[in-house]
């Protein structure tokens, strides 16, 4: 057979066909590599895996946060609850303070001053012919008789011709004169009261009271509310 012109230009078509196919094929499969590539899977992984880290992270925060919001509220109970402790205790220790210097007045271990009562006691000035002169002078039971009334009716603090009171004093008759504590005293006696005076003197002076068994006894009796009373501790002569 005869080569035609137009079976070379035919040729050459089919050449040029074949090659751009197999160029096409070519670029087609090296991006279907590049695709796949390792780097590619990797990277995707990473990011996979950075995502489920923060997810996780903002998962923890906020379980925390939780937490932390418990925590506060029992902080604050607690800060509440210890408020109110120390305001109990507080106010416990200053009634047991008051209580503590009470007591030190009442058993005469400190110098006290304030308002108060002075009660005098003598013997009769006029003792009839006949009578026992006995029954004229003042006893030490008169003197614990005003001193008792004197104490129920919340006297701080007394003394007796100065010589304080304590818890253990004691009163004792020794012919015409009385012992207070062993202390020797005579009369008249004047006994002497820190507390409210206006009290102090309407316990005395209740109908049927000290001060009318007393005057029936014969006893003289002076009373006096005071303004400014001074007594000394005890065991501190002060005359």
């Amino acid at each position: 057979m005869r080569v035609k012109g137009k079976h070379v230009i035919l040729s050459f078509v089919l050449l040029v066909t074949g090659f751009i196919l197999a160029l096409s094929y070519e670029v087609a499969n090296e991006r279907n590599t590049a695709s796949l590539a390792p780097g590619f899977e990797r990277q995707w992984e990473i990011e996979d895996e950075l995502r489920n880290q923060v997810i996780s992270e903002q998962t923890v925060n906020r379980n925390l946060q939780e937490e932390l919001q418990m925590l506060q509220t029992e902080v604050r109970e607690l800060e509440n609850n210890i408020a109110t402790i120390d305001q109990e205790q507080e106010v416990k220790a200053q009634n047991l303070i008051e209580d503590i210097e009470r007591l030190r007045k009442l058993v005469g271990q400190v110098k006290v001053e304030g308002t108060g009562i002075e009660i005098s006691l003598e013997d009769a000035d006029y003792v009839p012919d006949g009578e026992n002169p006995n029954n004229y002078i003042v006893h030490e039971f008169h003197v614990q008789r005003v001193v008792h009334e004197l104490f129920v009716a919340g006297a701080e603090a007394i003394a007796i011709n100065g010589f304080r009171l304590t818890h253990q004093s004691y009163i004792q008759c020794t012919g015409p004169v009385i012992q207070v504590d062993g202390q020797t005293s005579s009369a008249p006696f004047v006994i002497t009261a820190i507390g409210d005076s206006d009290h102090l003197e309407s316990a005395i002076t209740l109908p049927g009271g000290v001060h009318q068994q007393l005057v029936n006894d014969e006893i003289s009796v002076r009373i006096q509310k005071k303004n400014t009373v001074t007594l000394e501790p005890h065991l501190v002569e002060s005359g």
